[in-house]
């Protein structure tokens, strides 16, 4: 802007894309300083009360009709649950239908929360982040019910998700760009809780068949049994990230929230998280935001402080608790300042191992060895990090040094229990008391189980290494599965 007088379309403006439920998104409004100086007159009708209502369109009769007719003709349905299932309130809505109709449902990394990861029709995050039980399912589907999902790469593991020969898609999205995408079959432009309402109403009386139930049954069961297999590793005298994972999932009550964003742990948790709540879990990782962890789980404590003062009767706010690796936290930790000054009870569980396990897994896995992702120092003889002495960095002691409350988990046998013991004990400190950080290191070579699924990321088709050629040749073979899926 450069004149004050635009500020007031300006203003409304914005509030119209902060409340649209397509184009929401964060507003940025500018103004020059040489204009902020100015003096001018507001009008009286701009600062008159608006109510802005959040538009929930309703979804075609005969499109629902006709996805009906689709569901009860499909041999293996899917629904896929996205983030707009949560935007619109409708995840009653998603598990009153799963539960009539037996339909699986497998979600997004948006979508986490949708249902509940017990539920016997939920198979778990689906794609390359995803869980072999969804990944198993979405396999041979006929038939994708994506339901506020974007289907962006890592949903549909790069194109390689869906290997039905006949497979079709039922798109439900508030955006009509996204319920076009992969050559929807039925695009349904709507709120997903007024189809869902919808949608079954026109299913009664339908079950899914008995194939399908047992295989979502075996599938679940298996993919169980190796969460539960990488929450008991007992690694020394570090421990991995996934017995991690398991001991803070098994510390937390239903109602807290799991905050991350960036490095391993996203697609970690995506994957074994055993979600209980629908607002439980809050990742962000469409742009895998390294440092937005902590700012990010002050503004989730804040909200949940709102919701118990919005519920009255003493309610106590959720627990909030943020998972972070070293990475990561190097990037923004000073907003615990920010927690220590207004006394927000913010529990941050520090991960540190020396380096970035994301990226240096990644560019393993591509041929390329883990080059320059350890924290070490300079070996000017070779002129590389990453033979050189590991950093003398306390991250525990600058997290004190902040003001913040430090637990320290030490190396050993007794790791897991004890980080169990000290969420619990942050847990228990009274609201207003300020964060509390628990610190414990990982070891970063042991991974997540498998999703047996793929994500696209091009390896060098020439290369002196018989690394990087073994890896272009396996990039080659999955490479060949992906479905020329439109959009």
């Amino acid at each position: 802007m450069v004149r004050p007088e635009q500020l007031f379309s300006a203003f409304l403006s914005g509030l119209r894309v902060l409340t649209d439920p397509a184009d929401t998104g964060a507003v940025t409004i500018s103004l020059p300083q040489d204009v902020q100086a100015e003096e001018m007159d507001v009008p009286e009708v701009f600062l008159a009360e608006r109510d802005w209502r959040i538009r929930r369109p309703a979804p075609d009769e005969e499109d629902i009709a006709l996805a009906a007719r689709l569901i009860r003709a499909a041999r293996r349905p899917l629904i896929i649950a996205g983030g707009g299932v949560l935007y619109s309130l409708a995840a009653q809505e998603l598990n009153l239908l799963a539960k009539q109709t037996g339909i699986p449902v497998a979600y997004t990394q948006a979508g986490t929360g949708s249902v509940p990861w017990d539920a016997p029709y939920c198979l778990g995050a689906v794609g390359s982040t995803g869980t072999t039980a969804a990944n198993a399912v979405a396999r041979g589907a006929d038939l994708v019910i994506g339901i506020g999902t974007r289907y962006e790469d890592f949903t549909t593991a790069s194109h390689t998700a869906f290997q039905s020969s006949d497979v079709q898609f039922v798109n439900i999205n508030v955006a009509p760009i996204d319920a076009y995408k992969l050559g929807s079959s039925l695009p349904i432009v709507a709120d997903a809780r007024k189809a869902l309402v919808r949608l079954a109403e026109h299913l009664g009386g339908y079950r899914v068949g008995a194939d399908l139930q047992r295989l979502m049954a075996a599938e679940k069961r298996r993919w169980n049994r190796t969460v539960d297999a990488a929450f008991d590793e007992r690694h020394t005298p570090l421990p991995s990230q996934n017995a991690i994972i398991g001991a803070v999932n098994r510390a937390m009550e239903p109602r807290d929230v799991v905050v991350c964003a960036a490095g391993s742990l996203p697609g970690d948790l995506h994957k074994m998280w055993r979600i209980r709540d629908p607002y439980g879990y809050h990742v962000e990782y469409a742009f895998s935001t390294m440092g937005y962890e902590i700012p990010g789980g002050l503004g989730v404590k804040r909200a949940a402080i709102d919701e118990a003062q919005r519920n009255g009767d003493g309610e106590t706010p959720r627990d909030v608790v943020v998972m972070v690796g070293d990475g990561s936290y190097l990037m923004m930790h000073t907003e615990l300042v920010t927690a220590v000054a207004e006394g927000i009870k913010l529990i941050v569980v520090l991960i540190q191992n020396h380096g970035y396990a994301s990226i240096g897994a990644l560019s393993e896995s591509l041929g390329s060895q883990r080059f320059g992702t350890r924290f070490r120092s300079l070996d000017a003889k070779a002129h590389t990090f990453d033979e050189g002495g590991t950093l003398p960095v306390d991250l525990a002691a600058n997290a004190a040094s902040l003001g913040v409350r430090v637990i320290r988990v030490d190396p050993g046998p007794n790791g897991i229990a004890d980080l169990e013991t000290a969420v619990a004990k942050a847990k228990a400190e009274p609201e207003g008391s300020g964060p509390v950080l628990i610190h414990l290191e990982s070891n970063p070579l042991i991974d997540a189980p498998d999703s047996e699924s793929w994500w696209d990321v091009p390896v060098a088709e020439t290369s002196e290494l018989e690394s990087t050629r073994a890896a272009s040749a396996t990039y080659s073979d999955s490479k060949a599965r992906q479905r020329p899926l439109i959009g």
